[in-house]
Parts: structure tokens; sequence; C-alpha cells
């Protein structure tokens, strides 16, 4: 029986589509990074309704400001609330997926094994010391937050002010993970036994 056409044109778009992934990621994938990218993964993926919630705020209290003329401070505060941890867990998702801001006119031309030392100087020299500032920092500022029993200074503000604090350590333990399993990936490429044929050229 002959496959359908249109399952036949999906099939080879999904394997175009793997295949362009493969070549622009040709990193290697060591067990302890492909288990902490599968972590960081399926975190982004549950988080990711985030956003759909975050909508259904922001139009829910667009109506009741402009409908029904009582625009409510919980909501306001809960937006930026929900978009800050949306955006502390995309941090983190952005490394294994390599999907962050490169400048490809420049990194185009370049050989993998000197994208890989350029990436793996930039993990080492500037993301990763951030992440620790960032986490050293934070802790402190979650504990006060907690002990002090910290809330919002708007009247009818959100209660708990440490749970949205929290998001900046947990963003960042996240992120740091992803680090370290993309510096696996880059020295297991620079510095493994075997190399593929397009890392030959250094």
């Amino acid at each position: 029986m002959s496959t359908p056409p249109e399952a036949d044109l999906v099939e080879r778009a999904a394997h175009l589509a793997e295949s362009e992934h493969t070549a622009a990621d040709p990193l290697p994938a060591p067990p302890i990074a492909a288990r902490i990218e599968s972590l960081v993964g399926r975190v982004g993926d549950a988080l990711s309704w985030i956003w759909l919630v975050l909508l259904g705020v922001i139009v829910l209290n667009v109506v009741l400001r402009y409908v029904f003329a009582s625009g409510r401070i919980e909501l306001e505060e809960l937006q930026w609330h929900l978009y800050a941890v949306g955006f502390l867990v995309g941090l983190s998702y952005c490394v294994p997926s390599d999907s962050h801001i490169r400048v490809d006119f420049l990194r185009d031309r370049m050989t993998p094994r000197t994208r890989a030392w350029i990436e793996l100087y930039g993990l080492l020299l500037l993301v990763a010391p951030f992440v620790l500032l960032v986490l050293a920092s934070s802790f402190p500022f979650v504990a006060e937050a907690w002990r002090t029993g910290e809330v919002s200074a708007a009247a009818g503000g959100l209660p708990a002010r440490w749970l949205i604090k929290a998001a900046l350590p947990i963003g960042m333990a996240l992120l740091g993970a992803a680090v370290l399993a993309r510096i696996a990936r880059v020295g297991a490429l620079l510095f493994g036994a075997s190399q593929t044929p397009a890392d030959g050229d250094r």
C-alpha cells in the first residue's frame, strides 16, 4: 500500500528539521549532559504554560479595568510575577536548545572547533561567574524576605513576597545546570578521544 502524499510530505519535513538541527548543533552528548538537559527541558516544557496563564491574567485585568472600572492591584502584580518566573526559567531552556542570540554572520564563518573554543571560554569566563554571583547574592535576598514576612508595599498587593524572590535562585540553579551540561558537550568535542570529520580543521 503506497504512502499518501500528505504523510510523505510530513515525514520529509520532519526529517529535514531533524537534519538541520543536527547540522547546527554537532556537539556530542555525554550521558550526564543528556540527563541534565532532559531535566531542564521537562521543567521548561511544564512551565511553558505560564505564558498562557499570564495572557489570561492580562485579559482579565483589562476587562475588569475598562469594562467594569474595577482594576485590581493583585492582578497587576501577578502579571510581572508570572513574567519573571517565565523569563528566569526560559534562560535555562535556551542553553540546551541553543536558541539564544548569536552573531551568526561571524559564527557561520568559523569551524566547529573554533566555535566550540569560543563557547567554552564564554561559558567559563562570563556565564558561570555570573550565575555563581547571582546565586550567592539571591539566597540572603530570599531568606530576608522569608524572615521578615515581606509583603507587597501596595495596598491590596500580593503577600509572601519571598515566593517571587525565590524564582531568582531557582532560575539561576537551572541555568547553572544547563551551563554545566553545555560545558560537558563542548569538552567532549574538544578533548574527546574521537572527533567527527568536520572537527578536524582547527
